[in-house]
């Protein structure tokens, strides 16, 4: 053993019984039963251990102690008269000849009970992280996370991929988020960023004559947190390969990812090779989403020509409309009247519906304005009696928002209709090159603008920009969007070309991307790759909710660091160092 122990807490047995053992841990909690009869639980990183308490010596040692102390317990181990089957240790205890105290809790009372920390405040949590992560059902997550990198890293080597780390300090680039700036003390009024990916790195060493590099990189992005990504930073595993096509790329994957979420996942299926392969046009107006989740089987289908003009002002002709058909629907109208309140408050938008009564008639909801046209709804819906049917409408991307919600929440509410009890990957390909920016009007790369364009400089001359496609994919499983990759843009004509299109010219590419531009002049291989998040696959393999249950020390919403104190003011000579003076906002004057 190592240290002062002689086993963990987890260790013991009953063929250990009759053997002087020291265990070390914290002090989980005493149940007196008199002044010389008490049971103490002594918990580590590995699990617990009965400690009795039989003499007024050894829970004299106990009095004053507090909670969450840590002890060393030296005694024998004798088989228990009353066996906890919950427990690895629970055929046994250990009878005390010394307890010594290692570390004081100085506190009476704790922010929260360690093993029910789950239920407190989430900025109580994360602001007593080191007492959070004592509960057992927290550290195994972490834990769950080391395993899954260490099976990962296997996998990539295994495949013949090298792992290289990349800087950290680096360029500031226009990669789609803002980027955290570090003032440089060498030279004034200049700034390092933090990378938001390490692209335009492994692209460079493709360049560089490396033919497979992965790394589990960090990667920092100054954005807002939600429930599937956490703000600051974030790990991907990321990973590029020289004289590649998206088929490589995707033969890679399929054979890294399932094996490792069906091992450590709660969910032992994942799909196996090929996974589906869905264009980005298609996941839309099939699924009304680009991240659509497979396990559910229910789809859109367009209805805009057979409901417009019904009476029915959402429904008036130039808007799009989207059915969701549903069998085995049982909820009464509170339940409907509850979904549709749940879709509009994610959508944003108002959902409609009616039903098939037993006769085969349409009823409730929105039926009475599509009477005249009932039987050709039937037939092209291919609805059968008591069947649900959810609609969407609006313009294009309020029918697909909305629709796409419907699907989610019905496959969650009708157990026929979502296979729950895996894990369903699938690509999104052929995304636009370009689309038209919401708020600047203007003609914007629609993803990655390092993608290189089907077609590649014939559809850049001579197509219409919004109708040229990319090599670029999605990875999705399970209705969440784990990374996106492509097909690099590598021959510096090529890309000057791409970049023109959204009036950025030579040397704005020359002034932006430097080294990029000159090592693909020297030469560059055709290559691809693609970075999914280590954050979000050990958050779907654990079966959480919020992604800051698989980080160890994670930001709040609002990006702070509660445990630590950051962001905070520092001294102004460290200010002064780096040529950095602080101007308060009108408002705070």
């Amino acid at each position: 053993m190592f240290q002062s122990r002689t086993h963990n807490c987890n260790e013991l047995r009953i063929e250990d019984a009759g053997k002087e053992v020291t265990i070390t841990g914290w002090y989980e909690n005493l149940r007196k039963v008199s002044k010389n009869l008490g049971f103490l639980i002594l918990r580590d990183f590995y699990g617990s251990t009965q400690v009795v308490i039989e003499t007024e010596e050894m829970m004299e040692a106990l009095n004053g102690v507090n909670s969450e102390s840590t002890l060393s317990v030296t005694g024998t181990v004798r088989e228990r008269s009353s066996k906890n089957p919950d427990i690895a240790t629970g055929e046994i205890e250990v009878v005390p000849q010394k307890i010594e105290v290692l570390g004081k809790c100085i506190y009476n009372e704790l922010p929260f009970e360690i093993r029910r920390s789950l239920e407190a405040d989430e900025n109580v949590r994360l602001k007593y992280r080191y007492l959070d992560l004592r509960n057992p059902a927290v550290k195994d997550k972490i834990v769950l996370r080391s395993r899954i990198i260490s099976a990962l890293r296997k996998a990539m080597e295994e495949h013949g991929f090298l792992e290289i780390t990349t800087p950290i300090l680096t360029c500031s680039s226009p990669e789609g988020a803002r980027d955290y700036l570090v003032p440089s003390r060498l030279h004034a009024g200049k700034f390092y960023a933090l990378p938001q990916a390490p692209q335009q790195f492994k692209q460079i060493l493709m360049t560089s004559g490396f033919d497979r590099y992965f790394q589990i990189a960090p990667c920092f992005r100054d954005e807002d947190a939600r429930a599937d990504r956490s703000p600051g930073e974030f790990y991907q595993l990321d990973m590029e390969m020289a004289f590649a096509t998206q088929e490589d790329v995707f033969a890679v994957i399929e054979d890294v990812l399932p094996p490792v979420f069906a091992e450590f996942g709660v969910y032992d299926k994942a799909s196996k090779a090929p996974f589906a392969r869905i264009p980005y046009r298609e996941a839309l107006e099939k699924y009304g989403t680009d991240k659509p989740d497979l396990r559910i089987d229910l789809t859109l289908t367009d209805v805009s020509e057979l409901f417009a003009d019904c009476g029915f002002e959402p429904f008036a002709s130039g808007n799009v409309i989207k059915a969701v058909v549903v069998s085995d629907f049982e909820g009464s109208r509170k339940v409907i009247d509850k979904l549709c309140a749940d879709v509009e408050v994610v959508s944003g938008a108002k959902p409609y519906w009616f039903k098939v009564g037993e006769n085969g008639e349409l009823a409730g909801g929105i039926s009475k304005f599509l009477q005249d046209r009932a039987g050709k709804i039937i037939e092209t819906l291919g609805i059968s009696k008591d069947s649900f049917v959810a609609v969407s409408a609006g313009d294009r991307n309020r029918a697909y928002k909305t629709g796409g919600t419907l699907i989610k929440m019905l496959g969650e509410l009708v157990p026929s209709h979502m296979n729950k009890e895996s894990y369903e990957f699938c690509w999104i390909v052929d995304f636009p090159m370009y689309e038209i920016g919401e708020e600047s009007g203007e003609l914007e790369f629609c993803h990655n603008p390092f993608s290189m364009p089907q077609g590649g400089m014939d559809a850049l001359v001579n197509d219409d920009p919004l109708s040229v496609l990319a090599w670029q994919y999605d990875l999705v499983c399970n209705g969440v969007e784990l990374s996106s990759g492509a097909v690099r843009n590598h021959d510096p004509e090529i890309m000057i070309e791409a970049f023109k299109k959204v009036g950025l010219g030579e040397e704005d590419v020359k002034a932006k991307f430097p080294a990029m531009y000159n090592a693909f002049c020297y030469g560059a291989p055709p290559h691809a790759g693609i970075a999914p998040g280590v954050d979000r696959m050990v958050m779907l393999i654990a079966g959480c909710d919020s992604i800051r249950e698989v980080i160890p020390f994670p930001m709040n919403k609002n990006a702070q660091d509660v445990m630590m104190g950051a962001p905070a003011a520092v001294e102004k000579k460290q200010l002064d160092d780096v040529h950095i003076a602080v101007v308060k906002d009108e408002e705070d004057r």
